[in-house]
């Protein structure tokens, strides 16, 4: 009974933990709406979309939605993230925001009360180019996080950095108001919405 009791203490303050932003349903969470970037590409990479791919091997997948897509939004900050925090306060209205690091990789601008506030406020995802920390408590968080990797270390706040700018890195140019899509097999970013033929997108 001792032993009984232990390990269902155990398990409540791991579900205590694991529950704190009203993460997964208890079916695993909706299907993703988004279209495959695979799928997109062999549809629209010929067209005058203008479609740009991203390069490959740089991004690892965090959150627990792998597949996402919308409007992008901008934030240019180095090793400091009062500005992503600000941002991800606001109304996401479905849309990605794609953080420029600037590869740092001396510590995290990104953690799970972030991620928790990004899936609160509706944003489909963040593009992070540097580190996040938390990645367990990510990890089930319903909201698409990408990031070149994982640092303990939490950022500084001594500057804001800057918003709604054109930012430049893995091959693409990420512009305010152009659309995002990400998958696991990558990143593909449009001047406009992409469809595929049948698709309710």
């Amino acid at each position: 009974m001792v032993r009984a009791a232990y390990i269902s203490c155990k398990i409540t303050t791991r579900n205590f933990a694991s529950n704190r932003f009203s993460i997964r349903s208890m079916s695993g969470g909706p299907p993703s709406s988004s279209p495959a970037t695979a799928d997109l590409c062999d549809e629209h990479v010929l067209s005058p979309t203008r479609l740009a791919v991203g390069q490959p091997g740089i991004f690892s997948d965090y959150g627990a939605v792998k597949r996402f897509h919308g409007r992008i939004e901008t934030v240019r900050c180095f090793e400091s993230n009062p500005l992503v925090r600000k941002t991800l306060s606001e109304p996401g209205q479905g849309r990605v925001l794609v953080v420029d690091g600037g590869e740092s990789m001396r510590c995290a601008i990104l953690g799970d009360l972030l991620a928790g506030m990004a899936h609160e406020n509706g944003w489909a995802g963040v593009v992070v180019n540097g580190c996040i920390r938390d990645s367990s408590a990510i990890a089930n968080i319903e909201v698409g996080v990408k990031a070149r990797g994982t640092h303990p270390l939490k950022s500084i706040k001594t500057h804001m950095g800057e918003r709604g700018v054109t930012v430049a890195f893995a091959g693409l140019e990420f512009n305010p108001g152009y659309w995002l899509y990400a998958d696991e097999d990558g990143i593909v970013i449009s001047e406009t919405e992409l469809h595929l033929p049948g698709s309710s997108l």
